[in-house]
């Protein structure tokens, strides 16, 4: 079944709307660390957005998904520049696998050192 994004997103808007009533300083913490990024207008705000795709990606966050999308669509972005961004995410993470089955190979090499060394 397919997710319906705009009632995802309405229902993320109205349970984070609760957590901020129950604790403000929550929300309004999150939203100093979301709002800094803008103040310096050295990214325009699709090119924050795609950037932001391609990390709601790469942590399986489905709310940052729709919530980024509706603001990456909102500021212009086309569908072939958000692939171009998904295609970014997806070489990062497969590097970053690349990078970590590297220490698994040192992990194997120093625990069967230590096996033969015993």
């Amino acid at each position: 079944m397919m997710l319906n994004w705009d009632e995802y997103l309405q229902q993320l808007m109205s349970t984070t709307g609760e957590l901020g009533r129950v604790s403000p300083e929550i929300v309004r913490g999150y939203r100093t660390l979301s709002d800094a990024g803008s103040k310096t207008n050295r990214l325009d705000a699709k090119t924050r957005e795609l950037i932001a795709l391609g990390v709601a990606v790469s942590l399986r966050c489905d709310g940052c998904i729709t919530t980024h999308t509706t603001a990456a669509i909102k500021n212009g972005a086309t569908k072939e520049e958000i692939v171009e961004a998904l295609g970014v995410a997806i070489s990062v993470n497969a590097g970053a696998a690349l990078v970590y089955s590297s220490r698994v190979l040192d992990a194997f090499h120093v625990k069967t050192q230590a096996a033969t060394a015993s």
